[in-house]
């Protein structure tokens, strides 16, 4: 069996790291990664970089992503572009996708990878935090990817009436023609058959997979992939930290994995790197999980329920 690559469980970049794709598969690529300063985002950052490419990573955070980026330039060698930016808020995504495109020009790949979880039973959980999620992880995701299509994904070819007019196409020079791009949900799979206290997450995660076959058919002709990863136990998350709790859960939880281990956050990128690059150019509208097995076997605690009695979920 095929051992899990070297991984780090802070937001560190590995000390040292051996290739198992070509080193420039990305090379001269930028890519916009959304929760890009801690988790799987950094180490989805991290390892573009070291395949080539350049990256813009953003969050809420400015210090948070100011520090990823000064951490993962000085590792791979390559330019990081640290944002601030609201995922919920049009503007904001807007100005960060325009600065952007103004620092390298374009952008090839996005990944959406910003999102918010914890652990709440439904009936504890307030109308507000189950919007906020919703909000984070759909919303966000969908105002990504609409703000990077219209401003750089879409191929932009003039229309046959102004051909046919021989009306002079000045409006909007034809600088797009070529573009088109690659889109990388970070999604999971709880909604696949219902985990206990994490219907807002799930929820979230399974509409963002709905709106991932939505946008590969309809975006497609453009020559726009667009896909779905979805991690399973994932160690060195914050995450995996507030949702698992003590190591005596996790030794437990791991025995119910097929592969009878946790992953680990390079694994993950390792996937998303496969998703974004040549490799597969051929798929698009897939969700590949990422996960050991786990969602054919991972268990459903129904006592946690009884443990979370007098918990209320409050944003």
């Amino acid at each position: 069996m095929a051992q899990p690559p070297p991984d780090v469980s802070e937001d560190e970049c590995l000390p040292e790291y051996r290739h198992r794709f070509c080193p420039d598969l990305l090379r001269d690529k930028v890519a916009f990664i959304t929760g890009g300063g801690s988790g799987i985002g950094f180490r989805i950052a991290e390892i573009f970089m070291r395949h080539g490419c350049h990256t813009v990573i953003a969050s809420r955070s400015l210090p948070r992503v100011s520090k990823a980026a000064r951490k993962l330039a000085a590792a791979t060698g390559q330019r990081c572009l640290p944002l601030s930016l609201d995922v919920r808020a049009v503007p904001a995504v807007t100005a960060a996708v325009d600065q952007a495109l103004r620092e390298f020009g374009k952008i090839d790949i996005l990944v959406n990878c910003a999102a918010g979880n914890f652990l709440s039973p439904a009936s504890a959980l307030s109308f507000n935090a189950f919007k906020t999620v919703m909000d984070i992880d759909t919303l966000g995701t969908f105002n990504a990817s609409r703000v990077l299509y219209e401003k750089f994904f879409r191929v932009s070819v003039p229309s046959a009436g102004a051909v046919a007019s021989g009306r002079p196409l000045t409006a909007r020079p034809l600088v797009f023609q070529d573009h088109g791009g690659v889109i990388v949900n970070i999604t999971a799979t709880l909604g696949t058959r219902g985990q206990v206290l994490q219907v807002h997450a799930g929820s979230a995660k399974a509409a963002v997979d709905a709106m991932t076959r939505h946008l590969a058919v309809e975006w497609g002709p453009q020559n726009v992939r667009v896909n779905s990863l979805a991690p399973g136990p994932i160690s060195g998350t914050e995450g995996f930290r507030r949702l698992v709790g003590s190591q005596a859960g996790v030794g437990t939880k791991t025995l119910a994995i097929p592969l009878q281990r946790l992953g680990n956050k390079t694994e993950v990128a390792h996937s998303a790197l496969f998703l974004a690059s040549p490799l597969a150019s051929y798929v698009t509208g897939a969700v590949l999980v990422v996960d050991g097995g786990a969602w054919l076997t991972f268990p459903n605690d129904l006592k946690l329920l009884a443990d979370f009695a007098s918990f209320s979920a409050k944003l």
